[in-house]
């Protein structure tokens, strides 16, 4: 990690309104589906905020507090404050993130239409306007379980759609709701609130020109279409004084949005907020709901720092704080502060990955933050009503379940395999205080994760991160070295972890040994130097993650590139987000993506595919083909009959590729 040692800017206190904290790293609300089924908050919610305060943030903010709940609620699994009866679970919340150190506030939030759980009981949505129902391309890259999921989601079945226009006395209710929630919200120990004006949600909904045609009062002009937010505004301060911290979140922009927020908009209507009585402004994103890649522009932004200029055209027409959000890095955060775009920067997914981040930047210890990969596994989930997970850190929702603790009886424990799983079994087990001797048959540690890294950069962040923690810790590598049954005899372990990843199988094809021709395996162990031995035209049989990833590569060095895919739906193992950015890329370099297509035979022409019965030939100079990944117990079986338990983990178990390979080696290595 770049930049500055010590992170002074990011990590000095900052104050909003009355509030102060003891650093500026916000860690940005999310819809987490870690509540109860109630609405109330359990201890498995509570676990997942109490470890980042105690992690070091100096702000939490509850994601998507129901005001209604549960009407207008968007997740089966929302935290409630609707109801005093929801008190008790949000005092031990707050008492829980106090006594780390922490600040807390939680977002206010009413989900106009995106109130799943209105249409999941046929329950009148409410809305500004009743909106024009279009047709996108969100589903088109699922699979057909995962589309029903995603359709689950956003539609139960059964149900009848109904938008309901809100009238006078509705918008009444919805701002007396908004205040009800604040001071409920005070009693129960929260910091400050913020009030949720963006990302589709209903105050947004009346903020944008594409959603809001209304010609009374809180339509038409800016002005009249922030009315709703200025007077939920001014209906919490009054109702929770003027020393409690009041903010919004608030959309700068909303892409791919036809007559949306504009910048312009979003800077007068940020004025109006402060002028209103609010305390911060927290700047983030929209875009069209109905496309998938659009989702990765805005809220969940795949771009670096793809907010801040918005941010700080924000802070340059207003004298309050503001929050800035995006995938903005510690370094790139302490240099943000620094030349004044932002006063706070928000972090979801980071603080998901590592909790520790704020210490371990205190500390001096930014290569031990563990690195967020952007692999959307965290927001994924939630569109198929899953609790948020995270792809390389598996206690993130299940700090009980995953907790390390120090082993009762050290052991002496033999990990075979140093990829993934096996670098991340290594580190719990030895963190635990077990002898580990992890050995790898190959000259360096990394496994298949080695050529993650080659085509998505964050992933060479994470085996950066694998490898200096094995390497700090007291563990024996050793390198080159085969696990036998001799040398498991010589060494005597207690437990023998199995890390050594899945069997790989090719595609049999006629043609298949020319000379032109390299599997997934040859490209990976290669490297750049056989990569510039690829002629201009490259066919990647396998439409898998790794078919994909490769395609991904080779189009962004210039090649014509080619997929051929059997199946209906390419890159299954992807999380949904990531899966919709890349696919959309690789269209707009103009690869061709040959999905219900069989692969027949390699020639001197190139690669002969039939697609329903037609058979066709792609030129090709050069063809890659992907191997099926399947699981692999033969050494787990040829060592089970020697001394120690034996264990399975990663790919070789079940093929579950990085997620996969990095829970099972906690799952295990915190019980051996």
């Amino acid at each position: 990690m770049k930049g500055s040692p010590t992170f002074k800017h990011l990590l000095s206190p900052g104050r909003i309104g009355g509030l102060e904290m003891r650093n500026r790293i916000v860690m940005s609300p999310m819809g987490s589906n870690l509540a109860e089924a109630d609405g109330h908050i359990g201890e498995r919610i509570t676990r997942y905020y109490e470890a980042r305060a105690r992690g070091g943030v100096g702000l939490i903010i509850v994601g998507v507090g129901a005001i209604a709940y549960p009407v207008a609620a968007c997740i089966p699994n929302q935290v409630a404050i609707s109801n005093d009866v929801f008190l008790p679970g949000l005092r031990t919340l707050t008492e829980r993130v106090h006594a780390h150190g922490a600040k807390i506030a939680i977002q206010l939030q009413h989900a106009g239409k995106v109130a799943t759980q209105d249409m999941a009981v046929g329950r009148p949505v409410w809305v500004p306007s009743v909106p024009t129902l279009t047709a996108g391309d969100l589903l088109n890259d699922l699979t057909q379980e995962e589309a029903q999921g995603v359709v689950g989601y956003l539609m139960k079945p059964g149900a009848a759609l109904r938008f309901h226009e809100m009238g006078a006395a509705d918008i009444r209710t919805v701002i007396a709701m908004f205040a009800d929630a604040a001071n409920r919200a005070r009693r129960a120990g929260f910091d400050g609130v913020e009030i949720h004006a963006a990302h589709g949600y209903l105050i947004a909904e009346f903020l944008s020109p594409a959603t809001n045609h209304r010609c009374d009062e809180y339509g038409g002009s800016l002005e009249n279409r922030a009315r709703l937010m200025v007077e939920v505004i001014r209906a919490v301060r009054q109702r929770v004084g003027a020393d409690f911290p009041v903010w919004c979140r608030l959309d700068a922009k909303e892409f791919r949005i036809a007559n949306g927020i504009s910048v312009e908009d979003a800077q007068r209507a940020a004025e109006l907020a402060a002028a209103a009585g609010a305390d911060a402004m927290h700047v983030s994103a929209y875009a069209d709901p109905t496309s998938g890649v659009a989702f990765t522009d805005a809220p969940l932004v795949d771009a670096p720092c793809g907010y801040v200029a918005l941010a700080e055209g924000i802070k340059r027409r207003v004298n309050i704080p503001i929050i800035a959000v995006g995938r903005i890095e510690p370094d790139e955060a302490d240099a943000i502060i620094a030349g004044g775009k932002a006063d706070f920067v928000a972090m979801a997914r980071k603080l998901l990955a590592d909790p520790e981040l704020p210490n371990k930047l205190r500390e001096g210890r930014a290569a031990d933050v563990r690195p967020c990969v952007y692999s959307y596994t965290c927001v994924s989930n939630i569109f198929v009503s899953k609790p948020s997970a995270c792809a390389v850190n598996p206690a993130s929702g299940r700090e009980a379940e995953y907790e390390i603790t120090p082993a009762a009886q050290p052991k002496r424990v033999l990990i075979v395999g140093g990829g993934p799983a096996g670098m991340e079994a290594a580190r719990v087990a030895a963190l635990r205080g077990h002898r580990v001797t992890l050995c790898e048959q190959h000259d360096q540690l990394g496994g298949t994760l080695r050529f993650a890294a080659l085509t998505h950069e964050p992933n060479a962040q994470l085996l950066a991160y694998l490898q200096m923690q094995v390497q700090k810790l007291p563990i024996e590598i050793r390198l080159r070295q085969a696990v036998t049954a001799a040398f498991v005899e010589q060494l005597e372990p207690d437990v023998i972890l199995v890390a050594t990843g899945g069997r790989r199988r090719l595609p049999a094809l006629p043609g298949a040994d020319r000379a032109n021709v390299l599997s997934s395996d040859q490209l990976c162990s290669g490297g750049t130097e056989l990569l510039r031995s690829l002629g201009k035209r490259v066919v990647v049989i396998g439409g898998s993650i790794v078919g994909i990833q490769i395609a991904a590569l080779l189009s962004a060095r210039g090649h014509e590139v080619s997929v051929i895919d059997e199946g209906k739906t390419l890159a299954v193992e992807m999380a949904l987000p990531r899966r919709w950015r890349v696919l959309h890329t690789l269209r707009e370099r103009g690869v061709r993506l040959l999905t219900e297509s069989r692969a027949e035979a390699i020639s001197d022409a190139g690669v002969d595919f039939t697609t329903n019965g037609d058979r066709q030939t792609v030129p090709a100079d050069s063809v890659i083909l992907v191997a099926r990944m399947e699981e692999d117990h033969r050494l787990a079986e040829a060592l089970s009959t020697r001394s120690g338990a034996v264990h399975l983990i990663g790919d070789c178990r079940r093929v579950g590729y990085l997620e996969g390979a990095l829970t099972d080696a906690v799952r295990v290595a915190r019980i051996v």
